[in-house]
């Protein structure tokens, strides 16, 4: 299990031209340890400049070296949010007005820029933002064979299974979910699978994370993807028009994701998806998604927590029985 890209060059060629220079040296001169394990770069106006390290905040001096103490900090200005805004813009014109009425924008290598201001209403909806006062760029990482472990136990006899992926924030569900499509897109050999078409509807951008319409993720060679779709949309487009096998999206909870969730699998199409919550009785109280679950709609359920970082496989329970198919951890609850 690797990320793909070396993180020095994704900074030098991805994140540092959107920011203004003196910030760019300061973050670079940072030891490499810790730029390593760099996963957000937040900045907002008058406030310390904050680089997020495996899940942990540190401020830098004016000098470039970490510090707990507010008083060493370097506070940004408002010309820094400003500078930072403009280049970004320029960065990504293409999709840059858009996107930004849903308070993020993702540029090339697939990273997200998140934004907050002052939100501009016309007829009771979010026009554009406005007078930035934040931004925090999330730096993309995918983990090729995120999925290595999980891929025995959602394919069964050479066919893929229903997956529901259980998780709390920050526990690496999308990580794992790109993997597991990017593993069955291309073909499993050793599982007997030759290759899959997929229909990945990314709503939120962060799957495939796709910069003018183009994948900047490895989600396989037989992956449609639908950016920016909602998911319940996307799942009937998909099926009307691009005759997938599976059908692939992130962070299921609304009546009509299930709706169409339920129409995917009634068609033969299988499905992998996420919803946050920390067990499966934790995403049994929200309504949509008990129905699924009490239907045996999912014939897996991948559970993840942070106990031991992001990525930590908690339980894979098998729907029917709920038998845990892992060893090492006690039997979750039974399907419904």
């Amino acid at each position: 299990m690797h990320i793909r890209k070396n993180l020095e060059a994704i900074l030098e060629n991805e994140i540092l031209p959107i920011l203004p220079l003196h910030i760019a040296q300061l973050i670079m001169s940072i030891n490499l340890e810790h730029l390593s394990k760099l996963e957000e770069i937040r900045l907002r106006v008058f406030k310390p400049l904050i680089l997020v390290v495996n899940s942990k905040d540190y401020m830098l001096t004016h000098d470039g070296k970490i510090t707990q103490d507010y008083s060493q900090a370097y506070y940004l200005t408002r010309e820094d949010i400003f500078k930072t805004f403009h280049f970004i813009s320029q960065y990504s014109v293409y999709s840059f007005e858009e996107e930004l009425k849903n308070g993020y924008i993702t540029i090339s290598g697939g990273h997200r820029v998140g934004f907050s201001g002052q939100v501009i209403l016309e007829n009771n909806a979010i026009k554009t933002i406005r007078n930035i006062s934040s931004i925090n760029i999330r730096i993309a990482k995918e983990v090729i064979g995120a999925a290595d472990r999980v891929m025995p136990y959602i394919i069964d006899n050479g066919k893929v299974l229903n997956a529901l992926i259980i998780s709390p924030p920050k526990a690496g569900k999308t990580t794992l979910l790109r993997d597991i499509v990017r593993q069955l897109s291309n073909g499993v050999d050793s599982l007997g699978i030759n290759g899959l078409n997929v229909g990945l509807v990314d709503e939120r951008s962060e799957i495939a994370c796709c910069y003018e319409g183009v994948p900047q993720n490895d989600v396989g060679i037989r992956t449609d993807v639908l950016d920016g779709c909602p998911k319940a949309k996307g799942i009937m487009i998909l099926l009307r028009s691009m005759s997938p096998d599976l059908i692939a999206t992130d962070e299921i909870g609304k009546s009509e994701d299930a709706l169409a969730i339920e129409e995917a699998i009634n068609a033969g199409v299988a499905i992998l998806t996420t919803a946050h919550g920390l067990d499966l009785d934790d995403i049994k109280k929200r309504p949509a998604i008990r129905k699924l679950i009490e239907r045996c709609f999912f014939d897996r359920y991948i559970i993840l927590s942070k106990k031991m970082g992001p990525g930590n496989i908690e339980a894979i329970l098998e729907s029917t029985t709920g038998k845990n198919m892992l060893k090492t951890v006690k039997e979750g609850n039974k399907c419904g």
